[in-house]
């Protein structure tokens, strides 16, 4: 374990302390992003980092202004334990301290390449940081709206006495200062909250540290469609239609609420297939609009949102329509958009001359994808019912 001292800078007693057990780096610096946050005007906002290195601790110097090591100015330095860190010529002091493992306690030797989990004792090899009881094992993904951890909860455990790993999402802090990004990032949280379907990730916790927001939620071990697509090439149409059959009994379920709920956001990046059983889940609900709201913002994926959402304008149609262009994504790995053409009045998807899609499907995405709402199908059990007609 790592614990880090902030010093009085006078008596040179105690201020604030922090633990840290696992972690693979700790950034120090003005930057709320850092585990050790200082705001002295001094300290840069990303200033230093601490990493490990075969048992021993290893300082990098970031900051404009530099860092001391024991009133010695560097750039990068083995750090002797109680050395005492200056951030800046009149800056912060810091004190390190590494509390050596004591005799029984796992060195987590011996394990292969790869693994999350000591093979011996169970717990986590590596822990970047520890977020409520929440232990960051790794970075999922980052988007402009945040950043996606694979984390596991340490007051959970499977029925076999593993870990529970979760899908833990951190807004970041730029958005978390633009109103309407907050609305979608809340939503998402109240959304997976109220819903119940083998189809829709579960909904764990929902919370705010150190100024920042969290949504815990099931982590599916999977691969979305897009990238499935993308590695392995367009699929069989009996597959293609599998899965949206299966895309239509979630949004079964979601636009039976009261009041109906749409997503908005239907498409293969939102798509996931479990490994296990090949079963589909729908992914991001922060786009998720009641029904009969005030208009809102034009909110879906280019290719995949109908007219009339394009509007700011969403119906539970507008869910529908986005299976037509995701089922030519499937059949065809080309972006839907490049089928999109002017035919008399509206632009339409003109998929006549492509192989790979049956007549009959063709004529499902024609019917699926009318311009005007009242032509398409109206429901998503309609929608299925000609899905299953289809092979």
């Amino acid at each position: 374990m790592v614990t880090l001292t902030l010093l009085d800078p006078v008596q040179k007693t105690p201020i604030q302390k922090w633990s840290f057990e696992d972690e693979s780096v700790i950034r120090i610096g003005r930057s709320p992003e850092n585990q050790v946050v200082l705001t002295d005007t001094l300290v840069s906002r990303q200033h230093l980092e601490l990493r490990p290195n075969n048992g021993k601790w290893h300082l990098t110097n970031r900051g404009t202004n530099g860092t001391y090591l024991n009133g010695v100015l560097v750039t990068e330095s083995q750090l002797p334990d109680n050395a005492v860190m200056q951030l800046a010529r009149g800056g912060p002091l810091i004190q390190f301290h590494l509390e050596k493992p004591t005799i029984g306690q796992c060195t987590h030797e011996g394990n292969p390449v790869g693994n999350l989990f000591c093979i011996h004792c169970g717990q986590p090899l590596v822990v970047q940081r520890t977020v409520r009881q929440y232990q960051i094992l790794r970075t999922l993904g980052q988007g402009g709206m945040g950043t996606t951890y694979l984390a596991c909860d340490r007051t959970q455990k499977t029925a076999t006495g593993a870990p529970i790993l979760v899908v833990l999402k951190q807004m970041n802090a730029d958005m978390a200062k633009i109103a309407k990004a907050q609305e979608l990032f809340e939503r998402e949280a109240n959304t997976l909250k109220s819903l119940n379907h083998p189809g829709i990730p579960k909904y764990y916790d929902f919370f705010l540290e150190d100024g920042k927001k969290y949504l815990a939620m099931e982590l599916i071990h999977g691969q979305d469609l897009e990238k499935r697509v993308y590695a392995t090439g367009p699929v069989t149409p009996q597959r293609a239609v599998d899965w949206m059959i299966q895309t239509c009994d979630v949004l079964k379920y979601i636009h039976s609420q009261n009041p109906p709920l749409i997503h908005r956001d239907i498409k293969p990046a939102n798509l996931m297939v479990r490994n296990a059983d090949n079963s589909l889940v729908v992914l991001d609900f922060g786009a998720v609009k009641e029904i009969g709201t005030t208009p809102g913002t034009r909110i879906g994926a280019e290719g995949y949102c109908a007219p009339e959402q394009e509007r700011g304008q969403p119906l539970t149609q507008s869910d529908l329509y986005a299976i037509g262009p995701t089922l030519i994504f499937l059949l065809t790995g080309e972006n839907p958009f490049k089928f999109y053409k002017l035919r008399g009045r509206y632009y339409r998807f003109e998929v006549s001359s492509v192989p790979t899609i049956t007549p009959k499907i063709r004529e499902l995405i024609d019917r699926v994808t009318e311009p005007l709402p009242r032509d398409r199908y109206q429901t998503a059990q309609e929608l299925a019912a000609a899905l299953a007609a289809c092979i």
